[in-house]
């Protein structure tokens, strides 16, 4: 290591010790590890371990070899450093599994000590160990590239005391695979970039109406038709809908060996996959496969995001005993291929207006005393979840499986908001919070002028706003919460990247950090040095957060009144309304003004500056349109 680089980080050392030094060794200001989850309990100490070429990680039984193979692939991308593999303990990173452990940890806590001499990480089991490596890869500086000093035959890791373990049991984000079709090596990738962040559930969102993406053994032409609709770009429900003699080429499947190793591939990285199966509605790509599952009996084509919905039948005849002798095959080979205890039935969105003129549902419905299709769908997820428990499984589903009345066991992932939940909970059902203001990350993150187009607002800091326990109900029925990336709008998983991170950090932290550790400016401060980890890793991520907010409001006559704003504290936003690119030698906006737009303009253009650099993106847009935006 050069002389001048000795004597630099000499300097960072002094200072800090300068400004974190207490009787206890450092201040609350300085316990602030750039890690997210933002770790339980965190204690820094001077020093630093020296994280070498011949540095061994040690583990103390033969079963966890496996992670500290792990860790050391990991290292090994971080550094290059090829380290050895002992059982036992000694000087360098040790790996211990120790089950005294659980009563204060539980199953997924762990602890980790950095000392001069060695790493401890100590957990009660082999998941708790796992999230201590996680922490530990954080706590590995990132390495600036374009630094040839920086890169030395040592990497110096911080002293600290760690104590972790998660608020909640489940940490969920869902991915759609349906409405567009991502490969098993991108949902692998997913999984790995959940894992970094102590995500421990993915629900696959398996089925929809355009499109049917897992092998069914039995019922093949699920996927030889429902798999497979007409190429289409565009604007989703803007687009054509399949024309006579059109040639189906768009989608794909997993076959069952190919889940077999995604389970396995999950499973070591503590991640439980969910399967959902929607039923009754959203089966249109199953009633392509086998039109006499829908009401009408009709031949319809799998959609390609065109508008359908009340003209094509897509809810599953609950009326009829081959939709029950279906939904046993299918979920039967799918109870097989997932471990996971649940199994997600759907049951949103579910259109009952063909069961209103079907002779077989309106029979069911008199011979069973039910009132209405609410409650003629309740008896179809009553049906399912039976069956399900048959299979030593659980059901699951959207909250509208309360209309019509709750199956005894189900739980409700609570999606319309909190109220499902608050009500499924208060009847002592267990319940997972995924509430749209909050939870659902295909919506925009930031200004529409300058995102690609979805329908609606969710930016990174109502994100980090989410609280899954809302008052009045007991903790103990809310199992967590989930993020959900639909994708109608996303056609590529590199998109799919860009609408999950950062948001997707904000929610792993609601969800395993205690709810009073959280601070927003920290959370950006930790945020931004992810994003350059993200970065070395080739993960897209959006920026979005540093752009001004815009709101548009009329003054008593009606005309266009601008205000601005960040979700960011310490920036300064500048603007033009005379057609040229804003900088910080344009009109400075000044908190809370209104501004007002100069005759005859027809343009504003924003950007927002932090320590005198950009950090915004410009945002353009017509004054026509910000008039638009007034409801």
């Amino acid at each position: 290591m050069s002389t001048i680089v000795r004597f630099l980080q000499l300097i960072i050392v002094v200072t800090f010790l300068i400004s974190c030094d207490n009787d206890s060794g450092l201040s609350d200001n300085c316990n602030d590890l750039s890690v997210i989850p933002e770790p339980v309990s965190t204690n820094l100490n001077s020093g630093e371990f020296e994280l070498k070429e011949n540095t061994i990680i040690y583990h103390n039984k033969k079963e966890i070899s496996p992670l500290a193979e792990y860790l050391a692939e990991k290292i090994n991308i971080e550094s290059g450093f090829e380290l050895k593999i002992k059982e036992g303990k000694g000087k360098g990173i040790n790996l211990q599994v120790r089950e005294d452990l659980e009563s204060t940890l539980g199953s997924e806590g762990y602890k980790l000590t950095v000392e001069p001499r060695d790493i401890v990480i100590s957990a009660a089991r082999s998941g708790g160990l796992f999230y201590g490596i996680q922490t530990l890869l954080q706590m590995i500086p990132v390495e600036n590239e374009d630094c040839d000093e920086c890169k030395e035959d040592e990497i110096e890791i911080q002293c600290a005391e760690i104590e972790d373990y998660p608020r909640f049991k489940w940490r969920g984000l869902l991915l759609d695979v349906s409405r567009h079709f991502f490969t098993i090596d991108e949902v692998k990738s997913l999984i790995d970039e959940m894992a970094q962040y102590k995500y421990n559930v993915l629900q696959l969102h398996l089925t929809d109406d355009q499109g049917w993406r897992i092998e069914i053994k039995s019922m093949p032409e699920l996927t030889a038709t429902g798999a497979w609709r007409v190429p289409r770009t565009g604007l989703w429900w803007d687009r054509e809908c399949p024309q006579e003699g059109e040639a189906p080429t768009y989608g794909g499947f997993y076959t069952q060996d190919q889940i077999r190793d995604l389970v396995e591939y999950a499973a070591f990285r503590n991640v439980n996959i969910l399967p959902e199966i929607e039923a009754p509605g959203h089966s249109l790509a199953a009633i392509a496969a086998y039109p006499y599952l829908s009401s009408t009996g009709l031949k319809y084509k799998v959609n390609p995001g065109c508008k359908f919905y009340t003209i094509d039948d897509n809810s599953i005849c609950a009326g009829k005993e081959t939709s029950y002798e279906y939904m046993e095959k299918v979920l039967s080979e799918v109870a097989a291929l997932f471990p996971f205890e649940y199994i997600h039935i759907g049951g949103d969105e579910c259109y009952k207006g063909f069961w209103k003129k079907c002779p077989d549902c309106q029979k069911l419905m008199k011979e069973n005393g039910l009132k209405n299709e609410n409650e003629l769908q309740s008896y179809f997820i009553k049906r399912l979840e039976k069956i399900i428990e048959a299979k030593g499984k659980k059901l699951i589903g959207w909250d509208e499986i309360l209309e019509g009345g709750l199956a005894p066991n189900a739980a409700v992932m609570s999606w319309r908001g909190m109220q499902g939940g608050i009500t499924a909970a208060k009847a002592q059902h267990h319940v997972v919070m995924s509430p749209v203001d909050y939870a659902y990350l295909d919506f925009y993150q930031g200004d529409p002028a300058i995102e690609p187009p979805t329908y609606a607002m969710l930016r990174l800091k109502k994100v980090y706003e989410f609280e899954p326990v809302p008052e009045g109900v007991e903790a103990e029925y809310i199992l967590g919460g989930q993020g959900n990336l639909w994708t109608e709008s996303v056609p590529t998983f590199r998109h799919a990247e860009y609408m999950l991170w950062p948001r997707a950090f904000a929610l792993a932290e609601v969800l395993w950090s205690p709810k009073d550790s959280r601070d927003w400016n920290r959370f950006v401060k930790r945020t931004e040095e992810e994003m350059k980890r993200l970065e070395k890793e080739d993960v897209n991520y959006a920026r979005s957060f540093y752009d001004a907010i815009i709101t548009a409001t009329r003054d008593d006559r009606g005309n266009l009144l601008i205000g601005l704003g960040s979700e960011l504290d310490g920036v300064n936003i500048y603007y033009s309304f005379d057609n040229t690119y804003p900088d910080d030698h344009s009109s400075l906006y000044k908190s809370g003004e209104k501004l007002s737009v100069p005759k005859d303009a027809d343009t504003f253009r924003v950007i927002t500056y932090r320590d005198g650099k950009p950090a915004g993106r410009i945002i353009t847009i017509p004054l026509a349109e910000l008039m638009k935006r007034i409801s």
